[in-house]
Protein backbone atom coordinates (compact mmCIF):
# COMPACT_ATOMS: atom_id res chain seq x y z
CA UNK A 1 0.00 0.00 0.00
CA UNK A 2 1.21 3.51 -0.92
CA UNK A 3 1.50 6.44 1.44
CA UNK A 4 -0.94 8.20 -0.74
CA UNK A 5 -3.30 5.02 -0.30
CA UNK A 6 -2.62 5.10 3.36
CA UNK A 7 -3.70 8.69 3.79
CA UNK A 8 -6.74 8.53 1.89
CA UNK A 9 -8.18 5.35 3.93
CA UNK A 10 -7.47 7.77 7.26
CA UNK A 11 -9.43 10.66 5.48
CA UNK A 12 -12.41 8.13 4.65
CA UNK A 13 -12.49 7.07 8.39
CA UNK A 14 -12.42 10.85 9.46
CA UNK A 15 -8.92 9.98 10.91
CA UNK A 16 -6.94 13.00 12.91
CA UNK A 17 -4.06 11.53 12.61
CA UNK A 18 -2.01 8.17 11.26
CA UNK A 19 0.85 6.61 12.45
CA UNK A 20 3.12 4.13 10.67
CA UNK A 21 6.05 2.12 12.08
CA UNK A 22 8.17 -0.62 10.63
CA UNK A 23 7.01 -3.94 11.16
CA UNK A 24 3.30 -2.72 12.74
CA UNK A 25 0.28 -2.40 11.37
CA UNK A 26 -0.72 1.52 10.59
CA UNK A 27 -2.83 3.37 13.17
CA UNK A 28 -5.33 5.52 13.01
CA UNK A 29 -6.64 8.06 15.76
CA UNK A 30 -10.62 8.34 15.27
CA UNK A 31 -12.36 10.95 18.03
CA UNK A 32 -9.15 10.35 20.11
CA UNK A 33 -9.13 6.68 19.88
CA UNK A 34 -6.31 4.29 18.23
CA UNK A 35 -7.09 1.86 16.33
CA UNK A 36 -4.88 -0.52 13.81
CA UNK A 37 -5.59 -2.11 10.22
CA UNK A 38 -4.88 -3.94 7.32
CA UNK A 39 -1.47 -5.55 6.95
CA UNK A 40 2.24 -4.95 8.83
CA UNK A 41 4.14 -2.50 7.16
CA UNK A 42 8.12 -3.31 5.83
CA UNK A 43 10.80 -1.27 7.62
CA UNK A 44 11.69 -0.99 3.58
CA UNK A 45 8.99 0.59 2.61
CA UNK A 46 8.70 3.17 5.14
CA UNK A 47 12.32 4.62 4.22
CA UNK A 48 11.13 4.56 1.01
CA UNK A 49 8.27 6.54 1.57
CA UNK A 50 10.39 9.14 4.32
CA UNK A 51 13.00 9.39 0.82
CA UNK A 52 10.18 10.58 -1.42
CA UNK A 53 8.50 13.23 1.11
CA UNK A 54 11.90 14.32 2.53
CA UNK A 55 13.28 14.96 -0.66
CA UNK A 56 17.10 14.41 -1.35
CA UNK A 57 18.12 18.01 -0.18
CA UNK A 58 16.88 17.20 3.17
CA UNK A 59 17.88 13.72 3.50
CA UNK A 60 21.22 14.42 5.04
CA UNK A 61 19.43 16.75 7.56
CA UNK A 62 17.18 13.62 8.46
CA UNK A 63 19.94 11.05 8.36
CA UNK A 64 21.98 13.36 10.91
CA UNK A 65 18.95 14.34 12.99
CA UNK A 66 17.12 11.40 12.85
CA UNK A 67 13.73 13.73 12.65
CA UNK A 68 12.05 16.10 10.17
CA UNK A 69 9.40 17.94 10.60
CA UNK A 70 7.36 19.34 6.74
CA UNK A 71 3.89 20.03 5.56
CA UNK A 72 2.55 18.58 2.18
CA UNK A 73 -0.29 18.18 0.67
CA UNK A 74 -0.55 14.47 -0.44
CA UNK A 75 -3.41 12.64 -2.59
CA UNK A 76 -5.35 16.28 -2.28
CA UNK A 77 -5.00 16.10 1.87
CA UNK A 78 -2.92 18.63 3.83
CA UNK A 79 -0.57 16.67 6.47
CA UNK A 80 1.79 17.91 9.23
CA UNK A 81 4.11 14.91 8.69
CA UNK A 82 7.42 14.02 11.44
CA UNK A 83 9.16 11.18 9.95
CA UNK A 84 11.30 9.91 12.87
CA UNK A 85 14.04 6.75 13.95
CA UNK A 86 12.46 4.65 16.35
CA UNK A 87 14.00 1.55 17.54
CA UNK A 88 12.17 -0.25 14.52
CA UNK A 89 13.45 1.80 11.82
CA UNK A 90 11.88 4.87 10.17
CA UNK A 91 8.19 5.69 11.35
CA UNK A 92 5.80 8.56 10.61
CA UNK A 93 3.01 10.76 12.58
CA UNK A 94 1.27 12.25 10.08
CA UNK A 95 -1.53 14.66 11.04
CA UNK A 96 -4.54 15.63 8.65
CA UNK A 97 -5.76 18.84 7.84
CA UNK A 98 -8.14 20.01 5.92
CA UNK A 99 -9.19 23.07 4.29
CA UNK A 100 -11.99 24.99 6.93
CA UNK A 101 -12.56 28.60 6.85
CA UNK A 102 -11.33 28.76 11.22
CA UNK A 103 -13.03 31.31 13.15
CA UNK A 104 -14.46 31.83 16.43
CA UNK A 105 -18.55 30.58 15.22
CA UNK A 106 -16.65 27.78 13.27
CA UNK A 107 -14.96 26.29 15.86
CA UNK A 108 -17.56 26.29 18.59
CA UNK A 109 -15.67 28.72 20.80
CA UNK A 110 -16.86 31.41 23.09
CA UNK A 111 -17.25 35.08 21.69
CA UNK A 112 -15.11 35.91 24.56
CA UNK A 113 -12.03 34.92 22.64
CA UNK A 114 -12.71 37.85 20.12
CA UNK A 115 -11.55 40.60 23.09
CA UNK A 116 -8.62 38.93 23.74
CA UNK A 117 -6.95 39.66 20.06
CA UNK A 118 -8.35 43.16 19.99
CA UNK A 119 -5.48 44.26 22.30
CA UNK A 120 -2.51 46.17 20.78
CA UNK A 121 0.02 44.77 22.74
CA UNK A 122 0.78 42.26 25.51
CA UNK A 123 1.24 37.91 25.49
CA UNK A 124 -1.69 35.77 24.80
CA UNK A 125 -0.90 32.16 25.39
CA UNK A 126 -2.18 29.15 24.46
CA UNK A 127 -1.89 25.97 26.45
CA UNK A 128 -2.98 22.28 25.80
CA UNK A 129 -2.35 18.84 25.43
CA UNK A 130 -0.67 17.99 22.34
CA UNK A 131 -3.66 17.20 19.83
CA UNK A 132 -6.37 19.30 21.95
CA UNK A 133 -6.74 22.14 18.89
CA UNK A 134 -4.57 24.63 20.08
CA UNK A 135 -3.18 25.58 16.65
CA UNK A 136 -7.05 25.91 15.00
CA UNK A 137 -7.72 28.08 17.84
CA UNK A 138 -4.58 30.23 16.90
CA UNK A 139 -5.41 29.93 13.57
CA UNK A 140 -9.25 31.12 13.90
CA UNK A 141 -7.47 34.67 16.47
CA UNK A 142 -5.47 35.16 13.69
CA UNK A 143 -8.02 34.74 11.22
CA UNK A 144 -10.28 36.75 13.43
CA UNK A 145 -7.82 39.84 13.22
CA UNK A 146 -7.53 39.36 9.31
CA UNK A 147 -11.13 40.11 9.35
CA UNK A 148 -11.41 42.64 12.13
CA UNK A 149 -11.28 46.44 10.17
CA UNK A 150 -8.12 47.29 11.63
CA UNK A 151 -5.36 46.63 9.37
CA UNK A 152 -2.53 44.78 11.38
CA UNK A 153 0.82 43.20 9.92
CA UNK A 154 0.45 39.91 11.32
CA UNK A 155 3.97 37.99 11.10
CA UNK A 156 3.60 33.88 12.25
CA UNK A 157 6.70 31.96 13.24
CA UNK A 158 5.90 28.40 12.84
CA UNK A 159 7.72 24.77 12.64
CA UNK A 160 6.08 24.33 10.07
CA UNK A 161 3.16 25.88 9.17
CA UNK A 162 -0.09 23.95 9.33
CA UNK A 163 -2.16 27.09 8.27
CA UNK A 164 -2.30 29.29 4.90
CA UNK A 165 -3.83 32.26 5.26
CA UNK A 166 -4.87 34.12 2.37
CA UNK A 167 -4.49 38.20 3.71
CA UNK A 168 -8.06 40.04 3.53
CA UNK A 169 -7.48 43.21 5.85
CA UNK A 170 -4.40 42.27 7.73
CA UNK A 171 -1.04 42.39 5.86
CA UNK A 172 0.02 38.41 6.96
CA UNK A 173 4.02 37.13 6.28
CA UNK A 174 4.52 33.70 7.45
CA UNK A 175 7.98 32.09 8.41
CA UNK A 176 8.94 28.27 8.59
CA UNK A 177 11.92 27.29 11.22
CA UNK A 178 14.14 25.56 9.14
CA UNK A 179 13.00 26.38 5.72
CA UNK A 180 12.63 30.54 6.25
CA UNK A 181 14.78 31.28 9.12
CA UNK A 182 17.41 28.73 11.13
CA UNK A 183 15.70 28.97 14.69
CA UNK A 184 13.05 30.60 16.58
CA UNK A 185 15.38 32.75 17.82
CA UNK A 186 16.61 34.17 14.82
CA UNK A 187 13.29 34.69 13.47
CA UNK A 188 12.13 36.75 16.79
CA UNK A 189 15.38 38.58 16.44
CA UNK A 190 14.68 39.25 12.86
CA UNK A 191 10.47 40.26 13.50
CA UNK A 192 11.77 43.31 15.79
CA UNK A 193 13.05 45.22 13.19
CA UNK A 194 10.22 44.05 10.38
CA UNK A 195 7.48 46.26 11.73
CA UNK A 196 5.00 43.90 13.30
CA UNK A 197 1.63 44.72 15.07
CA UNK A 198 0.98 41.11 15.92
CA UNK A 199 3.69 37.94 16.15
CA UNK A 200 2.33 34.58 16.42
CA UNK A 201 5.26 32.11 17.81
CA UNK A 202 4.02 28.16 17.19
CA UNK A 203 5.60 27.35 20.26
CA UNK A 204 7.87 28.38 22.87
CA UNK A 205 10.15 25.87 23.42
CA UNK A 206 13.35 27.10 25.29
CA UNK A 207 14.26 29.93 27.65
CA UNK A 208 15.79 32.20 24.99
CA UNK A 209 13.07 31.87 22.66
CA UNK A 210 10.39 32.99 25.94
CA UNK A 211 12.90 35.60 26.94
CA UNK A 212 12.68 36.94 23.61
CA UNK A 213 8.87 36.45 23.09
CA UNK A 214 7.83 38.35 26.29
CA UNK A 215 10.50 41.11 25.65
CA UNK A 216 8.66 41.21 22.13
CA UNK A 217 5.10 41.42 24.22
CA UNK A 218 6.64 44.41 26.09
CA UNK A 219 8.05 46.64 23.24
CA UNK A 220 4.28 47.44 21.68
CA UNK A 221 3.60 43.88 19.92
CA UNK A 222 0.78 41.41 20.40
CA UNK A 223 2.42 38.28 20.94
CA UNK A 224 0.37 35.14 21.19
CA UNK A 225 2.17 31.75 21.65
CA UNK A 226 1.76 27.94 22.53
CA UNK A 227 2.87 26.17 25.70
CA UNK A 228 2.02 22.56 26.05
CA UNK A 229 0.89 22.20 29.95
CA UNK A 230 -2.90 21.38 30.99
CA UNK A 231 -4.23 24.33 32.67
CA UNK A 232 -3.65 28.16 32.77
CA UNK A 233 -2.14 28.12 36.13
CA UNK A 234 0.63 25.05 35.04
CA UNK A 235 1.20 27.13 31.45
CA UNK A 236 2.53 30.42 33.89
CA UNK A 237 4.37 28.00 35.77
CA UNK A 238 6.20 26.43 32.89
CA UNK A 239 7.44 29.64 31.71
CA UNK A 240 8.86 30.83 35.00
CA UNK A 241 10.30 27.58 35.63
CA UNK A 242 11.93 27.49 32.59
CA UNK A 243 14.63 29.90 33.31
CA UNK A 244 17.00 29.59 36.16
CA UNK A 245 16.09 29.97 39.81
CA UNK A 246 17.90 34.03 40.08
CA UNK A 247 15.93 35.55 37.51
CA UNK A 248 12.89 33.52 37.66
CA UNK A 249 11.33 36.78 40.19
CA UNK A 250 12.51 38.87 37.17
CA UNK A 251 10.80 36.44 34.26
CA UNK A 252 7.45 36.41 36.74
CA UNK A 253 7.38 40.00 37.28
CA UNK A 254 8.19 40.56 33.49
CA UNK A 255 5.50 37.83 32.17
CA UNK A 256 2.49 40.04 34.78
CA UNK A 257 3.52 43.13 33.73
CA UNK A 258 2.78 42.02 29.56
CA UNK A 259 0.18 39.25 29.96
CA UNK A 260 -3.27 39.58 28.30
CA UNK A 261 -4.76 36.35 28.63
CA UNK A 262 -3.69 32.39 29.06
CA UNK A 263 -5.89 30.45 27.40
CA UNK A 264 -5.80 26.39 28.30
CA UNK A 265 -8.13 23.83 25.85
CA UNK A 266 -8.97 20.05 25.62
CA UNK A 267 -11.65 18.49 23.52
CA UNK A 268 -14.44 16.76 24.19
CA UNK A 269 -16.17 14.33 21.69
CA UNK A 270 -20.15 14.76 21.55
CA UNK A 271 -21.71 11.64 20.28
CA UNK A 272 -25.05 14.44 20.06
CA UNK A 273 -23.35 16.15 17.13
CA UNK A 274 -20.83 13.82 16.20
CA UNK A 275 -17.78 16.59 16.55
CA UNK A 276 -15.23 17.45 19.22
CA UNK A 277 -15.83 20.19 20.47
CA UNK A 278 -13.32 22.75 22.61
CA UNK A 279 -13.56 22.73 26.03
CA UNK A 280 -11.89 26.69 27.43
CA UNK A 281 -10.06 28.04 30.99
CA UNK A 282 -9.42 31.07 30.60
CA UNK A 283 -7.70 33.64 32.65
CA UNK A 284 -7.74 37.47 32.70
CA UNK A 285 -5.12 39.03 34.03
CA UNK A 286 -6.72 41.18 37.04
CA UNK A 287 -4.95 43.46 39.41
CA UNK A 288 -5.13 40.27 42.06
CA UNK A 289 -4.15 37.71 39.30
CA UNK A 290 -0.76 39.76 38.48
CA UNK A 291 0.52 40.10 42.30
CA UNK A 292 0.27 36.32 42.72
CA UNK A 293 1.92 35.72 39.37
CA UNK A 294 4.77 38.52 40.52
CA UNK A 295 4.97 36.58 43.91
CA UNK A 296 4.87 33.59 42.48
CA UNK A 297 2.56 32.32 44.31
CA UNK A 298 0.45 30.40 41.78
CA UNK A 299 -1.42 28.21 43.41
CA UNK A 300 -3.80 30.57 44.54
CA UNK A 301 -5.17 31.60 40.84
CA UNK A 302 -7.74 29.02 40.97
CA UNK A 303 -9.70 29.79 43.47
CA UNK A 304 -9.96 33.89 42.04
CA UNK A 305 -10.93 32.20 38.81
CA UNK A 306 -13.51 30.78 40.37
CA UNK A 307 -14.98 34.15 41.60
CA UNK A 308 -13.72 36.06 38.35
CA UNK A 309 -16.35 35.50 35.80
CA UNK A 310 -17.29 39.29 35.57
CA UNK A 311 -13.73 40.10 35.01
CA UNK A 312 -14.24 37.50 31.63
CA UNK A 313 -12.46 34.71 33.31
CA UNK A 314 -14.16 30.50 32.50
CA UNK A 315 -12.81 27.80 34.69
CA UNK A 316 -13.34 24.68 32.71
CA UNK A 317 -16.29 23.42 34.99
CA UNK A 318 -18.38 26.96 33.99
CA UNK A 319 -17.47 26.33 30.29
CA UNK A 320 -18.61 23.20 30.53
CA UNK A 321 -22.37 24.64 31.39
CA UNK A 322 -22.26 27.31 28.93
CA UNK A 323 -22.00 24.83 26.48
CA UNK A 324 -24.28 22.39 27.63
CA UNK A 325 -26.94 25.18 27.35
CA UNK A 326 -25.78 26.03 23.82
CA UNK A 327 -28.59 25.38 21.22
CA UNK A 328 -27.17 26.45 18.25
CA UNK A 329 -24.03 24.64 16.93
CA UNK A 330 -21.92 25.23 13.63
CA UNK A 331 -21.68 21.77 11.88
CA UNK A 332 -18.64 21.59 9.46
CA UNK A 333 -20.02 20.54 5.78
CA UNK A 334 -18.44 20.87 2.29
CA UNK A 335 -20.09 24.54 2.48
CA UNK A 336 -17.54 25.28 5.06
CA UNK A 337 -14.75 24.50 2.41
CA UNK A 338 -12.99 28.13 1.28
CA UNK A 339 -14.80 29.00 -2.06
CA UNK A 340 -11.62 30.34 -3.77
CA UNK A 341 -8.99 28.46 -1.92
CA UNK A 342 -5.94 27.14 -3.75
CA UNK A 343 -3.83 23.93 -3.73
CA UNK A 344 -0.93 24.90 -1.25
CA UNK A 345 1.76 24.53 -3.84
CA UNK A 346 0.32 27.40 -6.39
CA UNK A 347 1.38 30.61 -6.30
CA UNK A 348 0.29 32.79 -4.59
CA UNK A 349 -1.34 32.84 -1.00
CA UNK A 350 -3.49 29.85 -0.52
CA UNK A 351 -6.51 30.38 1.95
CA UNK A 352 -6.51 29.32 5.38
CA UNK A 353 -6.22 25.45 6.05
CA UNK A 354 -6.58 24.21 9.65
CA UNK A 355 -6.11 20.94 11.75
CA UNK A 356 -8.02 19.25 14.73
CA UNK A 357 -11.79 19.42 15.44
CA UNK A 358 -12.87 17.66 12.54
CA UNK A 359 -15.84 15.25 13.07
CA UNK A 360 -15.55 11.34 12.19
CA UNK A 361 -17.57 10.79 9.28
CA UNK A 362 -21.10 8.97 9.52
CA UNK A 363 -22.06 5.78 8.24
CA UNK A 364 -18.25 5.31 7.02
CA UNK A 365 -17.86 1.59 5.78
CA UNK A 366 -14.93 -0.71 7.56
CA UNK A 367 -11.71 -0.68 6.25
CA UNK A 368 -11.63 -3.70 4.27
CA UNK A 369 -8.36 -5.60 5.23
CA UNK A 370 -6.89 -9.30 4.12
CA UNK A 371 -8.65 -12.08 5.98
CA UNK A 372 -5.50 -13.14 7.51
CA UNK A 373 -5.38 -9.77 9.55
CA UNK A 374 -8.60 -8.91 10.13
CA UNK A 375 -8.56 -9.00 13.72
CA UNK A 376 -6.87 -5.77 15.21
CA UNK A 377 -3.92 -6.94 16.82
CA UNK A 378 -2.52 -5.15 19.85
CA UNK A 379 0.58 -2.96 19.37
CA UNK A 380 3.54 -4.48 20.22
CA UNK A 381 6.11 -2.35 22.22
CA UNK A 382 9.21 -4.95 22.66
CA UNK A 383 12.09 -3.27 20.39
CA UNK A 384 13.41 -5.22 17.90
CA UNK A 385 17.19 -4.99 17.07
CA UNK A 386 18.56 -2.16 14.53
CA UNK A 387 17.83 1.43 13.89
CA UNK A 388 18.06 3.66 11.02
CA UNK A 389 21.39 2.97 10.01
CA UNK A 390 20.73 -0.61 9.91
CA UNK A 391 17.80 -0.55 7.34
CA UNK A 392 19.96 1.81 5.64
CA UNK A 393 23.01 -0.58 5.12
CA UNK A 394 20.76 -3.39 4.27
CA UNK A 395 19.19 -0.96 1.16
CA UNK A 396 22.73 -0.09 0.36
CA UNK A 397 23.76 -3.64 -0.06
Amino acid sequence: MTLEKLISVAREQGASDLHLEPGLPAALRVRGTLRTFGEAVSPAKLVEFAREVVGNQHWPEFAERHSFDLSKTISGVRCRINVMQTARGVGFAIRLLSTFQATIENLNLHPDLKKIVNATNGLVLMSGPTGSGKSSTMAAMVQEINLSDDARHVITLESPIEYIFRPRHAFIRQREIGRDTPSFEQALLDALREDPDVLMVGEMRDPQTMRLTLNAAETGHLVMATVHSSTCTEALQRVVGAFPSEIQNAVAAQLADSLVAVIAQRLRFRPDLNIRVPECEILIPTIPIKTFIRNREFFKINQVMETGAEAGMWTFARYQSWLNKRTSWHLPSAADEAPDSEPAEAAGLPAMERTALRPAKPNVPPIAVPAATGVVAPIEIEPIEGGLETVLRKLGS
